[in-house]
């Protein structure tokens, strides 16, 4: 089944990026301004950060199938929305749609979860995040393709189509993943909300599920936080343009794919998840201080090489753990509060990075962020408590 799983994460992202760098252009030609623009682009992590408990949840007592299902036909209709919204509160209300059926990602990681054994579970997640990142590539290029044949509304039903598609094939070929949960952590019904889940891991830290979400949120949001801001930085050291950053990007990009499909699973089984996660703690702190120091091409080299390295063993082991010290029937519950937890570091780690560039110059941010990843790696040191799988 993850074979499918996969197919259906990858053209989902390729739906949603085919429409995310159309969105300034179509905004600043209903007038809207920059800061307008910042506003829609927003909406979508916003909402996804609220809904992703709730879709965890449902995914929990309902089943992960109807979950995934349902997200799409709501993601379907956002961009429906999108291809003929003619007012900037229509644009913005097709993006919170939007992210409200993106919050099913935490459901399609425990789906990946139920569905796979124990040991293998890390190398699956990397998978997963592997194929959504070369949706993530496909799918801008389809979107101009699309603008180009059929003018601006094909993007969007493009999209629509797009995940209509998926959403059909998902409904024919995609089992329930309750069908494949062997163990006795499924037997009990769980009464946990998100609310509470939220209040325990931010009251109980030295739980070992309250320790794992910390360390992705510090470190998802030290990463995709300073990336978000790393043109100004490249601009100003190294005069790289708007026609040559996508190059650097790509680099990024490839690197991460390249690690999460041919050498995470060896090093899983090679070092096991916790030293896995701690050895991508480091690296991401490297590469963040490399990049924040750099000022010629052989150090953001160096930068750039680690970053993704370090993210694409922290990532999925992290997310690993957490499936293994959560009872099955919380799983969905607690994947979409670690999203719920990541997102809100990937709003906020922009915002401070670019006031820290204002005051104190332009690799500030990337330093900080380094060493704010760093300082999870205490987190990680305390071996974790395993329920029934």
């Amino acid at each position: 089944m993850l074979p499918v799983l996969f197919v259906v994460a990858f053209v989902d992202m390729v739906g949603l990026t085919m429409i995310v760098p159309l969105l300034p252009y179509y905004a600043t030609d209903l007038g809207v301004s920059a800061t307008g623009v910042g506003v829609l682009i927003s909406a979508f992590s916003v909402a996804q950060l609220l809904v992703a408990p709730v879709w965890g949840r449902f995914s929990d007592h309902r089943g992960r199938r109807p979950a995934i299902l349902a997200g799409l036909l709501v993601t379907a209709g956002a961009y429906l929305l999108f291809a003929f919204a003619g007012s900037y509160w229509a644009l913005l209300i097709s993006r919170v749609v939007q992210g409200v059926g993106g919050g099913t990602i935490g459901v399609v990681q425990a789906y990946v979860a139920d569905a796979t054994e124990p040991e293998k579970r890390t190398q699956s997640l990397g998978w997963l995040s592997a194929v959504t990142s070369l949706g993530a590539v496909a799918g801008p290029a389809f979107g101009s393709l699309l603008t180009a044949v059929g003018g601006r509304h094909a993007p969007g039903i493009g999209a629509a189509a797009l995940a209509l598609l998926v959403a059909a094939f998902a409904r024919v070929t995609l089992r329930e993943a309750r069908e494949f949960r062997h163990s006795a952590s499924f037997q009990v019904p769980s009464t946990l909300t998100s609310r509470a889940v939220i209040r325990r891991t931010l009251l109980h830290w030295g739980e070992p599920a309250s320790r794992l979400i910390w360390t992705y949120t510090v470190a998802i949001g030290a990463f995709y936080g300073t990336i978000m801001i790393v043109p100004l930085l490249l601009s100003a050291r190294l005069g790289v343009t708007e026609h040559t950053i996508g190059y650097f990007v790509m680099y990024l990009g490839g690197m991460g794919v390249i690690v999460r499909s041919l050498v995470l699973g060896r090093m899983v089984g090679l070092l096991g998840e916790a030293r896995l996660s701690r050895l991508g703690i480091v690296l991401l702190a490297l590469g963040l201080a490399a990049t924040g120091w750099a000022d010629h091409l052989a150090t953001l080299f160096i930068g750039f090489t680690l970053m993704p390295i370090g993210t694409a063993f922290l990532f999925p082991a992290v997310t690993g753990q957490l499936s293994h010290v959560v009872p099955g029937s919380d799983r969905g519950l607690y994947m979409g509060v670690q999203h719920t937890f990541g997102g809100v570091s990937r709003v906020v780690f922009p915002i401070a990075g670019g006031a820290m560039m204002e005051a104190w110059g332009v690799g500030v941010p990337f330093i900080v962020a380094g060493v704010l990843a760093l300082a999870t790696l205490p987190l990680t040191l305390r071996p974790a408590t395993k329920p029934p799988q």
